[in-house]
């Protein structure tokens, strides 16, 4: 028992030094703190520079992803009408993001890079079957909903944790 008043004191010690320090307050819908460069969110499906899909319809991201969230169906290139360089194309690639736990086994997976994990953090929705990507949104860029802000157009204050003292 004797050791539970110091305790006590040391814990409110803790509390008393925290009340005297500036708020950190995150002004987040105008301003984004950068995430980390390595930082994996919203998946995208790549184009080769002449317009043609890099994805040949390998499913070897599906087989990769221990979730289970990837889907692909692939399809036979015809003359008239090239998707890929490859013999085949997907057909469907579709990703259920509610299901999808991030981890970059498909980005890994993918011989030609066609899939990437990107930066946007952005995914909530008020549906499920909203979170099921198909392949015209992963090919699409992703939408910037809110625009970044400027820090000093806001007075955005600067967190302690990045100041000089």
């Amino acid at each position: 028992m004797s050791g539970l008043l110091p305790n006590t004191f040391k814990g409110f010690a803790v509390t008393l030094r925290q009340v005297f320090r500036r708020p950190i307050t995150q002004q987040y819908p105008e301003f984004k703190r950068p995430v980390y460069p390595r930082f994996r969110g919203r998946h995208r499906l790549h184009l080769h520079a002449n317009g043609l899909e890099k994805c040949v319809g390998c499913s070897l991201c599906a087989a990769a992803c221990p979730a289970d969230c990837i889907r692909v169906v692939a399809a036979e290139n015809s003359a008239e009408n090239r998707v890929s360089p490859g013999e085949r194309y997907a057909r469907i690639y579709e990703i259920n993001m509610s299901r999808c736990i991030f981890c970059g086994y498909c980005e890994l997976a993918c011989p030609f890079d066609a899939i990437t994990l990107g930066n946007d953090f952005e995914l909530s929705e008020y549906n499920r079957d909203d979170l099921i990507y198909t392949k015209e949104m992963l090919l699409a860029a992703p939408l910037k909903r809110v625009p970044v802000a400027d820090r000093d157009l806001y007075d955005t204050p600067i967190p302690y944790y990045e100041t000089d003292s």
